[in-house]
């Protein structure tokens, strides 16, 4: 395991820390990417809280690798100076919790419109993200969600290219969710990609444990390692949890537990711990 880096959406094993830290400690992980602490996003909790859990994890030896942050997951006609707002806020967090890098995203755009129409919006609202954190000490990482500006790969790279201090995520549960095939979505992004997201999909939009599915997890694992990178957060997405319809527009939520079913989130996420672990096991 010192060749991995593995962290994860723990807060899918349970809404309460003690739950998530128990989670990553029966499991061998390194720490997190720290998304829901108590029942409140992190984006939202106090700084007194933020150094609450900070204490926690420092006393069982885990750290937080990521910001699972909502930050770039609004519309493009919602008020953008309150989100600037939010992300000063979640940076104090960051910084408190240790984190060096934060998840984002680049915008829901209005249904059905020509993604063109609101390049240049998209790409100005960005490069005000990144101008804002430039001196926070934390990296921002965007992650290819579905529905937003960069779920496609062409559009990730358009993104990458033009903003060149923003860091890549690789989700392939989310390429396949936006009907991509995620070998050719490596081959495109792979040396801008920073880290990966551990989360498989089928073509029918249900998500499964890692290597089961059309995300082609193995190969991009092994591709990844082979270039000496080691960090991959896992989200496992095998049944719903607390904040699960909070995370995709419009109720629009993941399909979960159609091929699979698990007794608990504690055994959910076990089973996506160990499907990751037979992948690294075999590359």
């Amino acid at each position: 395991m010192d060749k991995f880096q593995l962290y994860a959406f723990a807060d899918e094993a349970g809404s309460k820390m003690d739950t998530q830290i128990r989670a990553l400690l029966r499991n061998g992980l390194n720490g997190l990417e720290i998304r829901g602490i108590d029942g409140e996003n992190v984006s939202v909790i106090t700084c007194d809280k933020a150094k609450e859990v900070r204490k926690k994890l420092d006393d069982n030896g885990l750290v937080t690798w990521s910001i699972g942050s909502p930050i770039g997951k609004i519309r493009l006609d919602e008020d953008f100076e309150a989100h600037q707002d939010l992300l000063r806020h979640t940076l104090d967090v960051a910084n408190i919790l240790g984190a060096k890098n934060m998840r984002i995203f680049s915008f829901y755009m209005p249904k059905d419109s020509d993604p063109s129409v609101h390049r240049q919006l998209v790409m100005d609202r960005m490069g005000k993200l990144l101008e804002i954190a430039e001196k926070s000490g934390v990296a921002l990482c965007h992650e290819n969600e579905k529905g937003i500006y960069g779920d496609t790969s062409i559009r990730c790279r358009d993104l990458l290219d033009t903003l060149p201090k923003l860091k890549g995520i690789f989700d392939p549960a989310n390429f396949v969710q936006s009907g991509e095939d995620t070998i050719q979505a490596w081959e495109r992004l792979k040396d801008r990609i920073y880290y990966l997201h551990i989360k498989d999909s089928l073509e029918d939009s249900c998500v499964v444990p890692a290597g089961l599915g059309a995300g082609n997890i193995p190969y991009i694992v092994k591709e990844y390692l082979a270039r000496g990178d080691k960090a991959m957060t896992l989200e496992p997405h095998l049944v719903e949890f607390d904040g699960l319809k909070d995370l995709e527009e419009s109720g629009d939520v993941s399909i979960v537990g159609k091929h699979f079913s698990y007794s608990s989130a504690d055994a959910a996420f076990d089973a996506a711990c160990a499907a990751l672990k037979k992948i690294l096991a075999e590359v």
